[in-house]
């Protein structure tokens, strides 16, 4: 599923950050990770992965914090100094990618989520739609 047209403002909870996504998002991925779990406050981050090129700053300057992932990689994790909220995120392997928290989004409504990953570590309680690819870690 791709979204509608582009481009795709966002940002954080108190306005401070503000972002632009000039590309069609594809499918949405729920990451299931313990470090998800706790960046988020809930059972999952859900997520849309973009192309770097395609994502641009247009107010405030996020705050990053460096995580060894469930993965063992390490990934960069930027959010609002002042709010807290996680905006996205790049694993330092790939930084040609950011993985942008599809609720900054200031209109998701034509966004789905496509994949589930990190399942064996959901939360009981946290529903997946077993329409969606699911996988137990890191896609390929």
């Amino acid at each position: 599923m791709t979204s509608p047209a582009a481009p795709h403002p966002g940002g954080c909870l108190c306005g401070a950050i503000r972002y632009t996504v000039s590309a069609a998002v594809s499918g949405l991925r729920a990451c299931h990770c313990t470090h998800c779990q706790k960046t988020s406050g809930t059972g999952s981050s859900v997520n849309a992965v973009i192309q770097k090129k395609d994502f641009a700053l247009t107010k405030g300057t996020p705050k990053c914090y460096t995580d060894k992932a469930d993965s063992g990689r390490l990934l960069q994790r930027f959010f609002c100094g002042d709010c807290g909220s996680p905006i996205y995120s790049y694993r330092e392997s790939t930084p040609e990618r950011l993985v942008v928290r599809a609720g900054t989004f200031d209109d998701s409504s034509g966004m789905k989520i496509a994949i589930n990953i990190w399942t064996r570590s959901a939360r009981p309680w946290s529903w997946i739609d077993p329409a969606t690819e699911q996988l137990p870690g890191n896609p390929a």
